[in-house]
């Protein structure tokens, strides 16, 4: 790069119904992973920024929770937060499962494919009220064929809603780094807002909760509800450069605390152990981390668990 190249810097915000594969992308396009990802819907709850790195631009991207039909106050505040992610961005991408349109159209939806349909509409008839047009993502390209593919293409930009539609697969890699030059040559000139370095905003505390909860969801996504989450109550460098890591997972009901411990303790130390494992990967540092449960049936009410991770209480 050109000493007289100037340099490019912009915000992303990367949007879809939940379980499209928003966080698998945004992981794809900085080439790290910076977000959790599981097969559960929902895990994202709050917006997760990432940092990628194209020639002179930097690309923030913004891992937004999942669009759709909101009951309770966390879903209206993880809603909220997605929407406010569209409305801070100098670029905005629609993240598409291709292929749960493709079982529909052929008779074959699995469970919860016309859910996720729903929510695309969803993200679809909120851009056109604001007026603003979205790269489209159409993603997981590699579960079906060409020609339905553009179906689904056309169907999709007949809204309106698009500039442009990328074919990708986030979890295989194709065409990631075509729609990253894309986004590369959207930004606006300016200074970068990280080092060179700096793969993701996230604060150390809140970065080790949310792979302690990754872990919980790998580990007990067909037990335990989603209703649950991980706290980090110590965060303590020692001096011999370790850290020491107290951790809650908080469950809203009594019965559910053996699916989290399991048999002998055997589910907890699982979950601690893997955890464990990626905290050293991701900090560079031997980590002690100790992990407790703890029943609180109102913790989706209290204001500060959505503070924390700067979601709106009051949305």
């Amino acid at each position: 790069m050109s000493a007289d190249t100037p340099l490019r810097c912009g915000f992303v915000a990367v949007i879809g119904s939940p379980n499209a594969g928003k966080s698998t992308l945004v992981n794809a396009l900085v080439g790290e992973k910076v977000t959790i990802v599981t097969h559960k819907v929902q895990t994202t709850r709050f917006a997760v920024r990432g940092v990628a790195i194209d020639g002179p631009s930097q690309i923030v991207l913004v891992d937004t929770p999942g669009v759709f039909a909101p009951k309770r106050r966390l879903d209206k505040a993880m809603v909220n937060a997605a929407w406010a992610g569209v409305a801070d961005a100098d670029a905005v991408i629609h993240v598409v499962d291709a292929s749960a349109r493709d079982r529909m159209a052929r008779g074959e939806s699995k469970s919860g494919d016309s859910k996720m349909i729903e929510d695309d509409e969803r993200v679809t008839e909120g851009l056109q009220r604001t007026g603003g047009k979205a790269i489209l993502a159409l993603n997981k390209i590699d579960l079906l064929e060409r020609d339905r593919l553009l179906a689904i293409s056309q169907n999709l930009f007949e809204t309106g809603c698009y500039s442009d539609v990328f074919m990708v697969s986030a979890k295989r890699g194709y065409g990631v780094d075509t729609l990253k030059t894309h986004l590369s040559d959207l930004m606006p000139e300016g200074v970068w807002h990280y080092p060179e370095d700096q793969v993701a905003d996230l604060p150390s505390r809140i970065l080790a909760a949310e792979i302690t909860r990754e872990k919980v969801y790998l580990r007990l996504h067909e037990e335990l509800p989603y209703a649950s989450m991980v706290d980090t109550e110590v965060w303590k460098r020692l001096r011999d450069g370790s850290i020491r890591v107290e951790q809650s997972i908080i469950i809203e009901r009594d019965s559910q605390k053996p699916i989290v411990i399991g048999k002998g303790g055997s589910a907890l130390k699982a979950i601690g152990e893997a955890s464990r494992k990626e905290l050293e990967e991701v900090l560079g540092c031997k980590v002690h981390l100790f992990l407790n449960v703890k029943v609180d049936p109102k913790w989706m009410n209290r204001r500060g668990h959505y503070s924390d991770v700067g979601l709106d209480f009051d949305v």
